[in-house]
């Protein structure tokens, strides 16, 4: 295994359920979270099934509660790897935004960070839950990813 990992993850939510990802160093206990969704309260998440609201990148009321989650698929990464991978989680938190449900969601985000490396990524509308099992199937339960060397 690698000493670093991204782990899918999903929960529950008052409705649909949410998508995000664990990121960090095996050897320490502090997890970075990244995630899409509206910014504020109820009324955000209504609106933003009929158009683009302002989002938040990082984590949610619940992301880091085990009693809420419902679906997990953990990868693990050497330490150059991470690198790139973490810079991309990050870059890709600075570049969104906003959230809509259709367009703009959370496992359409966490499957940017799936794509970028390397894996097999599901079609975005999904509930959650369904969304990270079926990234776990889709990649073999693959536990190990290297990415392709940069150009």
């Amino acid at each position: 295994m690698g000493p670093y990992y991204v782990d899918f993850r999903a929960r529950t939510a008052a409705s649909w359920g949410h998508a995000f990802v664990w990121y960090g160093k095996t050897s320490e206990r502090a997890v970075d979270v990244a995630g899409l969704t509206p910014a504020g309260e109820t009324f955000a998440y209504i609106l933003g099934h009929l158009t683009v609201v302002p989002s938040e990148t990082g984590a949610s009321y619940g992301d880091l509660d085990p009693d809420y989650l419902t679906a997990s698929y953990r990868v693990y990464l050497n330490e150059a790897d991470a690198k790139r991978v973490f810079a991309y989680i990050k870059k890709l938190q600075a570049d969104s935004p906003v959230w809509n449900a259709e367009t703009f969601n959370c496992t359409g985000f966490i499957g940017e960070i799936a794509s970028f490396m390397g894996l097999k990524v599901p079609h975005r509308w999904q509930r959650p839950e369904e969304y990270v099992n079926n990234l776990k199937v889709m990649n073999g339960g693959r536990q190990i990813v290297r990415l392709s060397p940069e150009e």
